[in-house]
């Protein structure tokens, strides 16, 4: 992978982390970050690795319950290497796999990556606080919390998605799936996709419960 392209990709979206950048780069995978230092602002340089290096993470946003979470990990033999809440996604991963997803209670779009398994995780929060796009191209996944850092790639086209436009025109919202342009998507709320052996899979974690039946009652 092309450190350049991966730069160009990160700095399309600095304005979203003006604090830091970093970059993990291998024959499978390339991981770029910039950072808005918040939580651990000297240790939480991403992307972020697990106690043996065998997992790698970029994550925006926040998990709340991040200590309780670590508390637990901790107590059944986990190692932790910074205070960061994103550390968390990593020894859940080592758990339950793509699975851990449900388990984080916050506002979050996070990749893992997972070499040995040649597995790469994309996840988003509940109710899609934090954005995440994707697309796949020429034989690989782009993904980015905007679409212009996409775009900056090289090989996603600006061809806009009618169906989208449509939607837009009527809702003022691009509902997910959907992207304004043809080739991108959302990854929805509440949902995480796999991608493995060349194949990527979309599935829901988490969905609104029903909403309760109201009854009005009048004397």
């Amino acid at each position: 992978y092309d450190r350049v392209l991966l730069k160009r990709m990160t700095d399309a979206i600095a304005h979203r982390g003006p604090d830091d950048e970093g970059f993990h780069i291998e024959p499978r995978v390339a991981l770029g970050h910039r950072r808005l230092s918040i939580i651990d602002v000297a240790g939480g340089h991403q992307p972020l690795t697990n106690e043996d290096q065998s997992l790698h993470l970029v994550f925006n946003g926040e998990i709340y319950n991040h200590r309780e979470l670590r508390a637990g990990l901790e107590a059944r033999g986990h190692r932790f290497r910074t205070g960061s809440d994103g550390e968390v996604i990593l020894h859940l991963y080592e758990e339950h796999g793509a699975d851990c997803v449900a388990k984080l209670n916050g506002i979050f779009a996070w990749a893992l990556w997972h070499p040995a398994a040649g597995e790469l995780v994309l996840a988003r929060d509940h109710h899609g606080v934090k954005p995440l796009y994707y697309a796949e191209a020429s034989g690989r996944v782009l993904f980015a919390s905007e679409i212009k850092s996409l775009l900056a790639s090289g090989y996603v086209s600006r061809d806009l998605d009618p169906e989208a436009v449509s939607q837009y025109l009527v809702y003022q919202a691009v509902p997910s799936p959907l992207s304004i342009l043809r080739e991108v998507r959302q990854l929805p709320p509440g949902s995480v996709l796999v991608r493995r052996g060349g194949h990527s899979r979309v599935t829901r974690y988490w969905s609104p419960p029903p909403q309760a039946a109201t009854t009005v009652t009048s004397e």
